[in-house]
């Protein structure tokens, strides 16, 4: 029987674990952490966005980096599979906006207990320990070594996460081991991340959600948005936050500049929202300007747009001219925001970044350095946008590692 060691239970080892035992292999899942699945916990607002409902090929589209890699993973474990996969443990799934893949009780720790029942009752086992380092001989695996001692093994899957939200023990080891065994890390770096924006705009704004606007992002001397989307946003103490924002960072490269705009009413022109701002000073022709705007934002946000826009607060709504109301049209339709960068690693829902994809098998998750080295899931320099897409990349490479380190 061969003996599989798998580093690391989140949603990569969990499947690989299962993946390995049903096919007659004695498989062994270590982690530090003494419960598996920590990070699958805190996924999708502590509901667990588990995968996306879609066909491979849309999948691959919503892939930011290196989709061509995850080819014959995708089609091995596609969205349909796990779901199948997943509702045969007796949990039922639903399909949000955006085809997002929920359980029906909204609770991930549902999610973490179906797939660790579907490994555990393959017979994989888990063991709360921590891995040192991977035993290579004559590039060649030969096992782990952990703070529980050494462990042999035929194969050895590193499937330990990246660098982001290491309280859940994704603290980067996984590239440490691939540094070791010869491999190329391309450099880390957080994606799927808050932005943090110039000027106090978006903290005075803190705490305000935003639904249904549009957003684009910029490259600095660029006029054509690199990113653009629909949907939720957040304003916080340090800038931009939500859905939205955290995609437009997969699509940002280090070293350049970038701004966003927003779009606050994203179903009206310009001209459009030009003459419904006038029929709401029609309305109250006495108001104030800065007491005028209630039927057209949120509370929070009517000081912050009378300050950018220019018009005098105190200003009788029947005095403001065309010329006014068309530059408070445009502020609406484009609010901009200069992005300093993005927060710390710890806080990226993802890493971008990893082991280099060259040095790995496409069709078996293999090294091409060392025999019986496996990778799988976020510590491959693979990412996808927000949508379910990342926890599935981690369970269909984890699949395919564990398929093939059993064989």
């Amino acid at each position: 029987m061969k003996r599989v060691v798998i580093i690391g239970g989140g949603a990569a080892g969990l499947l690989c674990g299962y993946f390995a035992a049903v096919n007659g292999a004695s498989a062994l899942i270590v982690d530090k952490n003494a419960r598996p699945g920590r990070k699958m916990m805190i996924s999708g607002k502590g509901r667990c966005n588990l995968t996306n409902n879609c066909d491979v090929r849309r999948f691959m589209e919503s892939v930011t980096k290196n989709a061509g890699f995850l080819y014959s993973a995708l089609y091995f474990l596609p969205p349909q599979r796990l779901m199948e996969l997943i509702e045969a443990q007796g949990l039922p799934l639903k399909t949000e906006r955006g085809n997002r893949v929920f359980p029906q009780s909204d609770k991930a720790v549902d999610v973490v207990d179906a797939v660790y029942a579907m490994a555990k009752d393959a017979g994989c086992v888990y063991m709360n320990a921590e891995v040192k380092s991977v035993i290579i001989e004559n590039s060649v695996v030969a096992g782990v070594k952990t703070s529980s001692g050494d462990l042999e093994a035929d194969a050895v899957v590193v499937a330990t996460g990246g660098a982001s939200y290491t309280r859940t023990g994704s603290t980067g080891d996984g590239y440490r081991f691939a540094r070791e065994a010869g491999h190329t890390v391309e450099p880390i770096r957080p994606s799927l991340v808050p932005l943090v924006t110039a000027g106090d705009t978006a903290r005075r704004l803190m705490g305000l959600s935003l639904k249904n606007v549009a957003l684009k992002l910029y490259e600095a001397g660029r006029d054509k948005p690199v990113f653009e989307d629909f949907g939720e946003m957040l304003f916080t103490h340090f800038g931009l936050s939500g859905p939205m924002v955290l995609s437009a960072s997969a699509h940002m490269e280090q070293g350049k500049k970038y701004s966003i705009a927003i779009d606050l009413k994203p179903a009206l022109t310009v001209e459009e929202l030009s003459k419904r701002i006038a029929r709401d000073f029609a309305e109250y022709p006495n108001k104030d300007y800065v007491n005028s705007l209630d039927d057209l934002l949120p509370k929070k946000l009517i000081p912050v747009i009378v300050d950018l826009s220019g018009i005098d607060p105190r200003k009788k709504v029947n005095s403001v001219t065309r010329e006014e109301r068309g530059r408070l049209a445009e502020l609406l339709k484009k609010l901009e925001f200069t992005v300093t960068g993005t927060r710390p690693v710890e806080e990226a829902i993802i890493t971008s970044g990893g082991v280099n994809v060259k040095e790995i098998n496409p069709n078996t998750m293999e090294s091409k350095l060392v025999s019986g080295l496996y990778f799988a899931g976020e510590v491959i320099d693979v990412d996808a946008l927000t949508g379910g897409y990342n926890m599935h990349i981690a369970m269909a490479t984890g699949a395919l590692a564990g398929e093939n380190a059993a064989k």
